[in-house]
């Protein structure tokens, strides 16, 4: 039986849902879905509301979600279904596996391919992601591997962690081309910008577009793309 009664704890699952019609009975306050009912946030989702809307599906993601809360609903008897991709690359065949557990064919524009082929733009990128400590993005993480594919070479990339810690001095010293200062998940003030200006030229990005895989991603790739091809390496 095809799922109608969707939770969606994943913004991008979210997004991409709503773009294949189909309607979230809930999402969480992050999704930035004012009309759908919110059931907390990614890593605080209220469970027994969750369980009080009796869903057919439950979708969650393993890099925004935990583990735990998965686990506690499927205690409960409500089917759970990761969508994961932590590549650009495996964008198309999670939300295929998406569609079949929901037996719905995505429209042609929103089945998160094909990647467009586009020019490299043979830059360099810092990408902060907070303050405070100030962090960055690892290359094992989907903004890095979006950042690839339009050839923009995350300085971090060789980081163990997914999501390091790092200092101004270290981000410089790894003569970045460009800072990339994402919308999201950390809201950057103009005395912050000053700041990563002294490690590069700084150009603010749509943080949706780097960090949100789903029906976006082609569309996003290719905005990217475009923001930043006026660019040159130093």
């Amino acid at each position: 039986m095809a799922a109608r009664r969707v939770v969606s704890l994943v913004p991008s699952a979210t997004e991409t849902l709503l773009a294949w019609g189909i309607e979230p009975v809930a999402c969480t306050r992050f999704c930035e879905q004012p009309a759908l009912r919110h059931v907390g946030g990614t890593k605080d989702p209220d469970l027994a509301a969750i369980v009080e809307l009796g869903p057919d599906l439950v979708v969650v993601c393993d890099e925004e979600n935990r583990r735990e809360d998965a686990d506690a609903l499927v205690a409960h008897g409500v089917p759970i279904h990761s969508c994961s991709p932590r590549t650009v690359g495996e964008v198309e065949r999670a939300l295929s596996g998406l569609a079949a557990v929901l037996d719905v064919v995505p429209p042609p524009d929103a089945t998160g391919g094909p990647v467009p082929a586009l020019t490299p733009l043979g830059l360099r990128a810092f990408v902060p992601i907070w303050r405070r400590p100030w962090m960055t993005i690892g290359g094992d993480t989907f903004g890095s591997s979006l950042l690839d594919a339009i050839g923009v070479a995350n300085v971090f990339a060789d980081a163990v962690d997914r999501y390091p810690a790092v200092s101004l001095d270290d981000a410089r010293a790894r003569q970045p081309d460009v800072v990339l200062a994402p919308s999201e998940p950390y809201a950057f003030r103009p005395a912050h910008l000053e700041a990563l200006a002294e490690v590069a030229p700084v150009v603010e990005v749509d943080g949706q577009d780097l960090f949100w895989w789903g029906a976006r991603t082609p569309a996003a790739i290719a905005r990217l793309h475009h923001h930043l091809s006026n660019l040159t390496p130093r």
